[in-house]
């Protein structure tokens, strides 16, 4: 394996591009060769200004601690370039990979007229191919094996062609016999006239790869582990190639943090033995210390505190999205501090200047001025993404590659912006969820994710339920309404779907590394919410794909067994927006569609 100078762009790099597209593991193109970006290990850092680098995020780190199994842990930002010469020369390391190559001259092949050669690293002469006497240009091969746990490698064309029990050295090709690149028309071919179809090896199941061998080239060498699975045909430069495991929290002010602290400090002394909400009033009456410690806080605040310790424990965080509803929720008229390097401050909207006929249903609209999210990296997977669950925590079932050898720290980032908080009355979401039309919808989408689930055995993701579905589809409708007026690209824009039993809302934010995620716009937009949400739910009323899209049901056919009413014409929006890669939509649970199926939430037209 032949190493490589760091990525030459990563200095242009913004450190969220870093972390979500070009982590551990990532394959580059870069002008005269291929490479796939290193291990932590092989990311250097200045050691004296290393602080500079770390990013703090109490429950995020407690939640990377669990996921990875380990005690000690930091987040850091990605090294960034040197702004003088004389600076620490920080960098992303990368190997080259793959080692095969194609000879860019076309020429006459063993069985047809336009082939170009197969060569090894091994046989260039620097970053040239001798071909009758003239060094030619080459470029990497665009085709590898894989397996869904993130492994990789270069496919030993000899063998695919010939078989093990093969045995022949002479010059290889691929052949294009076609003109549309489809791989039914590439052929890889011998010059002993020996050819394959490589479409056979981009078959499921069919194991003409073999089965992987558990390289992780990203490493360096000696890194090979344990796998089993099959291999599959991967296109380095496909969408599929690399999806980054993510877990991310927003900075929001905890509002059991403080009462925790208390009954932590008092647990091994008196509050083990509380079982009852009248043992603790006698406690706190005749035990001065106990008082004193938890004045301030009412006795349901505490025998809630009590109870969660006794759950789980000091070690075991809140889920990640029940911290987040709970503060949003309670943000009246103000949470946070309005200072100009916060990290939250959010404020309600009065009910005035968002209450309208259509608004049925919603509750509590809260601008969050400003919020600060910490994003950070704790693997990935190839061919398919490994979403979050409902609550924002990860998926611990699926089998995701390590980022280094040791972990010691993941790579990490934090963006600043604001955004839209809306919450719904939890009566109105469960009358409507009870419903006979909406029960016999949910019944559909149910078999629908039973299909998928078929097909995705491993997986621990669960089907959320209709509420979920019903503010996912609003939530893609409002991004799409605002963008055009609240100043950001419409993939800028990023959701957070809040939907458990009493507690549903949806959080449209922004975020960038600088200061442009904090620009006012989004917040500008919220104080016209009623009308964003008047335009969202005439987006959704009709489609530009009706009536194929309002009549369709999840279904293994069409490759669509997660979405109802959705399609590109109305719902999916770009996936660095959703937070479930466009899955679990139907914009029939908004508003009334073509269909008629009478299992919306709003009420429309008004």
């Amino acid at each position: 394996m032949t190493g490589k100078p760091p990525i030459p762009s990563a200095g242009k790099l913004r450190a969220s591009q870093v972390v979500t597209s070009y982590g551990p593991g990532s394959m580059i193109d870069l002008p005269d060769d291929s490479v796939i970006v290193a291990g932590l290990e092989e990311w250097r850092y200045d050691n004296s200004r290393l602080s500079d680098h770390r990013i703090e995020e109490r429950r995020l780190l407690a939640k990377l601690k669990l996921a990875l199994a380990v005690d000690r842990l930091e987040m850091r930002r990605p090294p960034r370039a040197r702004e003088r010469e004389d600076e620490f020369q920080a960098r992303v390391g990368t190997w080259r990979f793959p080692e095969w190559f194609l000879v860019q001259k076309v020429v006459q092949g063993p069985s047809f007229d336009k082939a170009r050669r197969l060569v090894r690293a091994n046989e260039l002469d620097g970053s040239k191919f001798i071909l009758d006497g003239r060094r030619e240009d080459v470029v990497p091969v665009r085709f590898v094996k894989a397996c869904a746990a993130g492994h990789i490698d270069d496919i030993d064309w000899r063998v695919f062609v010939h078989g093990r029990d093969g045995g022949c050295y002479q010059p290889m090709y691929i052949e294009e016999r076609g003109v549309t690149g489809d791989l039914d028309e590439v052929y890889v071919v011998c010059s002993c006239r020996l050819d394959r179809q490589l479409s056979l090896a981009a078959k499921r199941g069919s194991m003409v790869l073999g089965v992987c061998n558990g390289e992780r080239p990203w490493l360096g060498k000696n890194h090979r582990e344990s796998c089993g699975r099959e291999s599959r045909l991967l296109v380095r430069s496909a969408s599929n190639a690399y999806f980054p495991q993510l877990l991310s929290v927003i900075s929001i002010p905890d509002g059991d943090e403080a009462v925790d602290r208390a009954v932590g400090s008092l647990w091994e002394d008196f509050l083990h033995l509380i079982e009852s909400i009248d043992e603790l009033r006698k406690d706190r009456s005749r035990r001065p210390r106990v008082r004193q410690q938890l004045e301030g806080f009412d006795d349901a605040q505490v025998m809630g505190a009590i109870e969660r310790r006794r759950r789980g424990g000091p070690s075991e965080p809140r889920p990640i999205k029940q911290v987040e509803f709970e503060a949003l929720a309670d943000a009246k008229p103000e949470l946070g501090q309005d200072e100009p390097d916060g990290d939250f401050f959010a404020r309600e909207l009065p009910p005035e200047h968002w209450r309208a006929a259509w608004m049925k249903g919603i509750h509590r609209v809260v601008l969050v001025h400003r919020l600060r999210e910490v994003v950070a990296q704790v693997g990935f997977t190839r061919f398919e993404a490994a979403s979050n669950d409902q609550q924002g925590e990860l998926d611990l079932r699926v089998k995701a590659a390590r980022l280094s050898a040791e972990t010691e720290w993941v790579p990490a980032t934090e963006n600043r912006g604001e955004g839209i908080f809306i919450q719904f009355d939890d009566a109105a979401v469960a009358a409507w969820a009870e419903t006979e039309a909406v029960r016999e919808r949910a019944r559909q989408l149910v078999a629908g994710f039973d299909i998928w689930k078929k097909d995705h055995e491993l997986s621990g993701r669960e089907f959320f339920g209709v509420p979920y579905v019903m503010l996912h589809s609003l939530s893609h409708l409002l991004m799409t309404a605002m963008a055009l007026e609240c100043g950001y690209p419409a993939s800028s824009l990023r959701e957070r779907i809040y939907a458990f039993p009493k507690q549903y809302g949806i959080l449209i934010f922004t975020g960038s590394s600088d200061a442009e995620g904090t620009l006012g716009g989004l917040v500008q937009a919220g104080r016209r919410v009623r009308e964003h949400v008047r335009r969202a739910l005439e987006l959704g009323t009709l489609c530009s794909n009706d009536p194929i899209c309002a009549f369709h049901r999840p279904q293994q056919v069409d490759h669509q067994p997660l979405l109802g009413s959705a399609c590109h014409g109305c719902l999916l929006i770009a996936e660095t927006s959703c937070e479930q890669h466009n899955d679990f939509l139907d914009r029939s649970l908004v508003v009334p569609t073509v269909d008629r199926r009478s299992a919306e939430f709003f009420p429309w037209p008004v």
